[in-house]
């Protein structure tokens, strides 16, 4: 795949998922810009001298979305790989909770959508990240608030793939069970960690639904669940 010449956004680039996402996107020859909130990890990212670096301090906030996104022109693709996890029973879960599931996945992801299809000129990119338990919803019991948040990211996904797929404009999503990185596998240490989808696969599935050798998926949720 070949992103010479094309610019692309990556939310949540600098964590352990985006930073692979990143890294294939800039042996590919794009121009990437990535956001951060904390200067300690910016510092920490790996290809922070290869990516434009922008602050922003809420990507469920509209103004800083615009900051992200101004003076972008001929966006090809938009990445959306940031969001929040929360677990909790419905019982334990109360209002600001839930609401903080929702801003941190569902709003951002709707904001910088929305931000992507006014960069982008008749065609482009856009791809999501939802969750396993975005379409198989009973596995989300215990995290009921983050479920509902991340199939909301599923359904706009589908919806947004159908509003724009007359401007040339192709959106997907992700749907990952849980990867494999160093920080779930000190999370959960006795889980079968050879089952979890690895990072580098869930990335390349990524870069590939964002480049313009796919030519025909849209509006698809694509499950990446390893054996798990």
């Amino acid at each position: 795949m070949d992103f010479s010449g094309k610019t692309i956004v990556v939310t949540g680039g600098t964590g352990a998922l985006g930073s692979a996402v990143v890294g294939l996107l800039l042996s590919a020859g794009a121009a990437c810009r990535v956001p951060y909130v904390h200067d300690a990890e910016m510092q920490q990212f790996s290809h922070k001298d290869k990516v434009t670096l922008i602050a922003v301090k809420n990507l469920a906030d509209e103004v800083d979305v615009a900051k992200l996104y101004d003076g972008l022109k001929g966006l090809w693709a938009s990445i959306h790989i940031a969001g929040g996890f929360e677990p909790g029973s419905v019982a334990d879960t109360d209002k600001a909770a839930l609401m903080g599931q929702i801003e941190s996945n569902l709003v951002s992801c709707f904001l910088c959508c929305r931000a992507a299809v006014r960069a982008m000129k008749c065609r482009g990119r856009i791809v999501n990240v939802a969750a396993r338990p975005a379409l198989e919803w009973r596995s989300g019991a215990g995290m009921s608030a983050y479920t509902a948040s991340k199939a909301g990211v599923a359904a706009l996904t589908a919806s947004l793939a159908e509003e724009v797929a007359k401007d040339g404009i192709l959106v997907n999503a992700v749907a990952p069970s849980i990867m494999d990185t160093p920080a779930n596998r000190k999370a959960m240490p006795k889980a079968d960690f050879a089952k979890w989808p690895k990072v580098d696969d869930v990335a390349a599935t990524i870069v590939f639904l964002a480049s313009d050798d796919n030519l025909v998926t849209r509006g698809g949720i694509v499950p990446v669940y390893g054996q798990s």
